[in-house]
């Protein structure tokens, strides 16, 4: 249902012209204003899709009540009607928007013509409006799965060939590969609420504007916060702790939860040495702590005796399925910090560590096991051989069921499920829900299987359904980027001459050239 407003000082012509409408037009609402200054106030109220305007009218005139009206209704389209066929008024007429002009006097026909031309418009106007709308709230509830997903490659994902870059930009931001950056872990020791608490964290971070999250996983958020420069990171950091720790505080309530702040690093590249060290501090027993904290009170003169030998040595072990070493290797270690007179604390901090190195080489084997953590404060070296020990077998059922499970024809599934769903808004997430791998691993098997990353062959699919689409006439090249997955119209020609060589709208005029 339409609106329309006809505007003119002379009640008969005011008249003449609502029959004529609504003769042509009985699906469409008339209202009537006999001066610029009434249908300036009637406007707001009736909410008209067109006014059909006299040029010539007392108190105000015309295109007076256009450009007031304008100011605040920019979607309202107008006719002018007018006996003064001037160049000064279609000057000025079409500097405010007008579509179109009726000449006093004139047939209903052409009035008619006049008038289903500009409906015409407004229609498809308002159609388009509509589904811009409907794409932008889409994208803002997929916005934060391309976040995660960002998150998740910086921080666990050795490949940044998948135009990770690229990904960034649809987030509508601008950045930079040597820009400082931190990152925040928020550890949940009890999953109780963790979609809530997401969701609130999610909400927070984004009005707060200075950084991204990343997804839950065994019941650590990652958060990575881009440094300002008229701050300090550490009042930066306490700023954030204090939100998050109010957030957190709101959706937890009874469970236990510890924020952990990495060292600040002076590129992207960088930014998983400042996660794993978010992780350190998290474990660390209070509610809220920094590593540089943790390095600065280690015990001095110690040597480190978890080495990367030991985890070279170790992780040749787990792919061997030889369980029973690795667990005597730990062991072996624990009783050499016992024996080098290392506190409890500083070796459960040590064994933690190199607890991490095995469960991201497990990782990138395709296992996906949760993050190991102490449960509690430990405070004996026997308590530290229990807890050590009950998470490595964690570890060996959690890799023996994913070998139960892995089959030959596992690359063929993923390629297969990414080309029948490339129109849709992939992510490692939802690949990984569909397969039931690890999202690191499937980034990472792909690479090695097929050479390129995911979001290349996702990119190609997309790219080569649009050529055949190309083709047909009965596709404009804005419904095309929509049909093959592209929520951006602009971002699509970038990708489409990056991959071709030449536009879409070049790629057609070729096309057609070779048809005909």
């Amino acid at each position: 249902m339409l609106n329309i407003l006809i505007v003119d000082d002379e009640q008969l012509e005011r008249e003449g012209m609502r029959a004529i409408i609504q003769r042509g037009f009985p699906e469409v609402t008339v209202e009537l204003a006999k001066h610029g200054k009434a249908a300036v106030e009637l406007v707001p109220v009736f909410k008209p899709d067109l006014i059909i305007m006299d040029i010539k009218m007392p108190i105000m005139n015309g295109l007076e009540a256009i450009e007031l009206i304008s100011a605040q209704h920019p979607y309202i389209r107008y006719i002018m009607v007018t006996a003064y066929d001037t160049f000064e008024y279609a000057r000025q007429a079409i500097q405010l928007g007008v579509k179109d002009y009726i000449l006093k006097p004139s047939k209903i026909a052409e009035i008619q013509a006049t008038v289903g031309r500009v409906l015409e418009q407004i229609k498809q106007e308002k159609q388009e409006r509509e589904r811009q709308e409907a794409v932008r709230s889409n994208w803002h509830k997929i916005m934060p799965v391309v976040e995660a997903d960002i998150v998740t490659q910086l921080l666990f994902d050795h490949v940044h060939e998948v135009h990770l870059d690229e990904m960034i930009s649809l987030l509508g931001e601008t950045f930079s590969w040597n820009q400082d950056v931190f990152v925040l872990v928020i550890r949940i020791q009890a999953h109780q609420l963790p979609d809530r608490l997401y969701a609130a964290v999610k909400l927070k971070f984004r009005a707060m504007g200075n950084g991204w999250v990343g997804a839950m996983s065994g019941g650590c958020l990652p958060i990575i916060g881009f440094l300002e420069h008229n701050r300090s990171f550490r009042a930066q950091a306490a700023c954030i702790i204090r939100e998050l720790m109010t957030v957190a505080d709101l959706h937890t309530h009874a469970t236990s939860f510890s924020i952990g702040v990495g060292n600040p690093r002076s590129s992207l590249e960088q930014v998983r040495h400042s996660y794993q060290e978010a992780l350190l501090a998290a474990a660390a027993g209070s509610e809220a702590g920094y590593y540089e904290d943790i390095v600065a009170m280690g015990d001095k003169g110690l040597v480190k005796l978890w080495s990367k030998q030991h985890e070279k040595n170790m992780l040749d072990q787990l792919r061997l399925g030889k369980w029973e070493d690795v667990i005597r290797s730990i062991m072996t270690l624990i009783d050499q910090f016992e024996a080098a007179g290392m506190s409890v604390h500083q070796a459960q901090q040590h064994m933690l560590e190199g607890m991490w190195g095995l469960f991201y080489g497990l990782s990138e084997f395709g296992v996906e096991t949760e993050l190991p953590f102490y449960p509690f404060q430990i405070h004996s070296y026997n308590e530290l051989r229990i807890e050590s020990e009950r998470m490595l077998l964690r570890m060996k059922q959690d890799t023996e069921r994913y070998r139960a499970k892995l089959q030959p024809d596992l690359m063929h599934s993923i390629k297969t499920f990414i080309i029948e769903n490339a129109h849709r808004e992939l992510s490692l997430e939802l690949i990984s829900k569909e397969i039931g791998l690890s999202p690191f691993y499937i980034s990472k098997l792909f690479k090695e299987h097929f050479g390129m990353g995911y979001i290349d062959f996702l990119t190609e699919c997309r790219i080569e359904k649009a050529k055949k689409l190309i083709g047909l006439p009965t596709y404009s090249l804005k419904e095309i980027a929509y049909e093959v997955g592209f929520n951006d119209p602009n971002y699509f020609s970038k990708v489409f001459k990056k991959v071709c060589g030449m536009s879409p709208k070049e790629y057609r005029k070729v096309l057609h050239g070779v048809q005909q």
